[in-house]
Parts: C-alpha cells; sequence; structure tokens
C-alpha cells in the first residue's frame, strides 16, 4: 500500500498524455494567435474602417452627378407641370432630372480633410501591427512559462526518482540490521512529500497550457502540447547588441506605437488645416438638366352641333333688301373619351424634347457670421494637434524608460543566473557527500534528505533564472524589432 500514492500519480499522468496532440512550437503558436486572437481581429475591422473613412474623405474631391425620376397620377385640382396651368382633370406625369457639381474653392478643406483621414488610416495599421507583436510577445512569455513548468516537472520526477533509489536500499539496510526502521519511514515520507511535489509540478503544466490556449483562442477541451526545448539550447543575443540607447534608436524608428502616434500628430495638423479653411469663401459650380411629360386619361373625340348661338345686341348681323339678319354661330357639343394605357404616352417624345431645360452656374458661400462655429472648431482641432504632440512625446519618453528598465531587469536576471548556478554547484556537491557519508553510515536521513531538498530547490531556483533571464533578453530583442523565436 506505501506506495499506491505514487503508481496511482504515474498513472494519472500517463493517462493525461495518451493521446499524444501535435505539438505546437512557437512559430505556430505566434502564428495562430495571429490569425484567431480576438484582439487582434478587432484591431483589424478597425483599419478596415480608417481604411473606408479615407477612400471617403478622398472621393469627396471629385465632382458630383445625380439623376432623378419620378412617375406618378395626380387628381382632383392641380397644375399641369406642362403648361403650369391649373387643371381639374386626372393626368399622368412622369419627370427626369440630373444635377450635380464639384467644389472649385474650399481653402483646402477637403483635400486636408482627405490627408487627415488617410494619416487616421496608417494608424489605425499601426495599431493593428501593435496589437499583434502585443499578442506574439504574450504568446512567448505564456510558451515559455509552459516551457519552464515541464523543465520543474521533470526535476520533481527525477527527485521521486533518487528518493526510490534511496528508499530501496536503506530497505535492504533495515532487513539486516544495518540501519534502524525509523530510516525508512524517513524516505517514505519524504518519498510522498516528492510525489506531492511532481503533482504541483505537473498541475502548473497544465495550468499554464490553459492559459496559453486561452491566448491562442483554442478550445479547452481539445488537445494541447507544446515542443519542448532546453532553456540552453535558445539562441540569446549578447549584451553588446542590446545596450538601450542603441535599441531605443531602432525601436523609436520601428515600432509601431511610436509609427501610430506619429501618424496621428499628422492627421490632426491636417484637421487643424481644415478647420482653418472655414474661414475663407468657397466657391462651387453646379449644374442641372431637367425634362417631364404629362397627359390626361380623357379627349375629345368628336363634336355634336346641338344648334345655334342665341343672337344678342353685339351678335354680327348683314342686311339684305332692307332686312336685318344676325349671324348665328353654330354650338357643338364635345364627345369625350378615355385613353388606353398604350395611347396615354402618345407624344411622349416630343415633350420630354421640347421641355428639356438646363442651368449652370456658380456659387460662391462668404463666411460673415455663423455663430462662432467655425472659430470654435478652429481652436478644438488646435487642441486635438497640442494633446497628439503630447501623446507622441510621452510614447517615446515611455518607450525609452521600458527600455532601460528592460535591460536593468537583464542586467538583474544574468547576475541572478550566475548565483543561482553557483548555488547549484555547491548543492549538487554537498548532496553528493552527504550521500557518501549515508551510505557510510556517518550521517542521518534527516540530514540527506534536507540536504537533497536543498538540491532540489537549486535546481528549481537555477531553471526559473534560465527562463527569466530568457525572458527578459527576449523583450530586448522584441523591441529592438528582432523576430520572437527559440
Amino acid at each position: 500500500m506505501k506506495y499506491i500514492f505514487f503508481l496511482f500519480l504515474i498513472s494519472f499522468s500517463l493517462g493525461l498524455n495518451a493521446q499524444e496532440p501535435v505539438k505546437w512550437d512557437l512559430r505556430s503558436c505566434v502564428e495562430y494567435a495571429i490569425q484567431h486572437n480576438i484582439s487582434v481581429q478587432q484591431a483589424d475591422v478597425q483599419s478596415r474602417l480608417a481604411k473606408l473613412q479615407a477612400d471617403m474623405a478622398r472621393s469627396s474631391q471629385l465632382p458630383t452627378m445625380n439623376g432623378s425620376t419620378g412617375m406618378g397620377l395626380r387628381l382632383g385640382r392641380s397644375i399641369d407641370p406642362t403648361t403650369n396651368g391649373f387643371t381639374n382633370t386626372q393626368f399622368l406625369y412622369n419627370n427626369f432630372g440630373i444635377n450635380g457639381g464639384i467644389q472649385i474653392f474650399n481653402a483646402g478643406k477637403l483635400r486636408n480633410a482627405a490627408d487627415a483621414a488617410t494619416f487616421s488610416w496608417q494608424a489605425s495599421e499601426a495599431d493593428k501591427e501593435n496589437t499583434t507583436k502585443d499578442v506574439s510577445l504574450s504568446v512567448a512569455t505564456y510558451y515559455l512559462q509552459v516551457l519552464s513548468a515541464i523543465e520543474q516537472a521533470e526535476i520533481a520526477k527525477i527527485q521521486i526518482s533518487q528518493t526510490r533509489e534511496q528508499l530501496a536500499a536503506t530497505k535492504k539496510r533495515v532487513e539486516v540490521g544495518l540501519l534502524p526502521e525509523l530510516n525508512l519511514l524517513e524516505l517514505e515520507t519524504q518519498l510522498a512529500n516528492d510525489s506531492s511535489t511532481y503533482i504541483t509540478a505537473f498541475s502548473n503544466v497544465e495550468q499554464s497550457k490553459l492559459l496559453l490556449k486561452a491566448l491562442l483562442s483554442l478550445d479547452a477541451s481539445k488537445p494541447f502540447d507544446v515542443q519542448a526545448q532546453a532553456v540552453d539550447q535558445i539562441k540569446l543575443q549578447s549584451f553588446a547588441d542590446l545596450q538601450p540607447d542603441y535599441v531605443f534608436s531602432v525601436a523609436a524608428q520601428n515600432l509601431p506605437g511610436v509609427k501610430a502616434a506619429s501618424y496621428r500628430v499628422k492627421a490632426a495638423d491636417k484637421n487643424q488645416l481644415a478647420a482653418k479653411a472655414g474661414f475663407y469663401p468657397s466657391l462651387s459650380f453646379g449644374y442641372n438638366l431637367t425634362s417631364n411629360f404629362s397627359n390626361v386619361f380623357s379627349y375629345v373625340s368628336s363634336y355634336n352641333m346641338t344648334g345655334y348661338s342665341t343672337p344678342s345686341a353685339t351678335t354680327p348681323f348683314v342686311t339684305v333688301n332692307n332686312a336685318k339678319y344676325f349671324i348665328q354661330s353654330p354650338v357643338y357639343m364635345p364627345v369625350t373619351a378615355s385613353r388606353n394605357w398604350g395611347n396615354i404616352w402618345k407624344g411622349w417624345g416630343d415633350q420630354v424634347n421640347n421641355n428639356f431645360g438646363q442651368s449652370f452656374g456658380f456659387q460662391m458661400s462668404i463666411p460673415i457670421f455663423n455663430a462662432n462655429q467655425s472659430k470654435i472648431a478652429y481652436q478644438q482641432a488646435k487642441l486635438t494637434y497640442r494633446n497628439a504632440s503630447l501623446q507622441e512625446e510621452s510614447t517615446q519618453l515611455k518607450l525609452k524608460q521600458d527600455i532601460y528598465s528592460a535591460y536593468t531587469n537583464a542586467v538583474v536576471a544574468f547576475n541572478k543566473l550566475n548565483a543561482t548556478q553557483k548555488a547549484l554547484v555547491s548543492a549538487e556537491k554537498t548532496f553528493q557527500f552527504a550521500t557518501k557519508r549515508y551510505d557510510l553510515g556517518l550521517l542521518g536521513t534527516i540530514e540527506l534528505l534536507n540536504n537533497q531538498n536543498n538540491y532540489l530547490k537549486a535546481k528549481v531556483n537555477f531553471k526559473s533564472a534560465q527562463y527569466e533571464y530568457v525572458f527578459r533578453i527576449k523583450l530586448l530583442e522584441f523591441y529592438k524589432g528582432e523576430a520572437l523565436s527559440l
């Protein structure tokens, strides 16, 4: 029963790894994150929107042309659009129109607004690239955490193996009476503690993988594993190539966050010029082409004679043989008929041609007083430009501070690495001497286990210091613009 707990642990770990998932390297993780990470996708959407706004602003400088047409039926008293006279009959109407224009002079308002929108789009592109780099750096950080957790789990597993070997050797000595049974019980306790340490280390590995999967937007239930790589094999640049002044000079020219701040300053400057154009007159040219057609549904098809007009004092007359004869006019009553759908369009082409009208002209708008709207807009644009300039300066200062801080942390990590390496060498020698003395019966089990635990702690500290140093150097390489790789 004493080994049941340990055997269950080993079976549990082997069961989780039985599926043998495809192992991911750092490049695969970074590429997958760039394609699937939600923050990157949102940044891409914002960039696309900014591009459309830039295209819209640029297109606003082009001439405009709009067409219109309408057709309908009018009832009751209305104005006939072809005669401009009142009519009480129903009629069908059809109209056409084309109008448009172009801005000839607007003090560069449209041009500067288009340039500002273009710079804003370029800033959004830089933001997208910056988000991509941030996600890539986060993936590298989590990836290194997974590798570090795997190394610590391996150390814990080796510790179990060493304790088991000591337990087996001690058991034989106890059986022959060379050592008291207390030594065996102490080693069994140590084996249980080592197993607990391994469970914790193994759990840390799985938790680190889950964090990395979340960053990659992978389903937590799907199998996932990383390609293990010894920390000693990771390629790193020397401190001579990562001096903070040099890294800052490169980063200030290449990092997308700095570029985005610079583009926003340029956009604010162009918006300032566009707002200033509100103080100047603007001149535009416009045109309008129109025509229309109308026709009533009823028409006079014939006339019926109903008699003659009644003579009056004003009726003309003729005298024949001293006899006066009034000249009467025949009276006709019109006979109306309804047009069918084909006849009602009769004469459409002639009417459209006869009613065709054109107008061309220039229009100048001179700002005299518009309730200080132009003045306030210009003041807002100047403040926006000032704010963008301050933001750019702040970005530069923060970048320099971050680089110097990263370099300082890298130096500290290097010194810590050297210190933990010396501690590891010392702890290893101490443990070796303690093991030899224990085998000769000159050292108790408690002292041996203390040295063994110190050796385990030294190995864990050294591995942690190695990965911390790798991360600090990779961060400086990231600021320098180097691609993330192991």
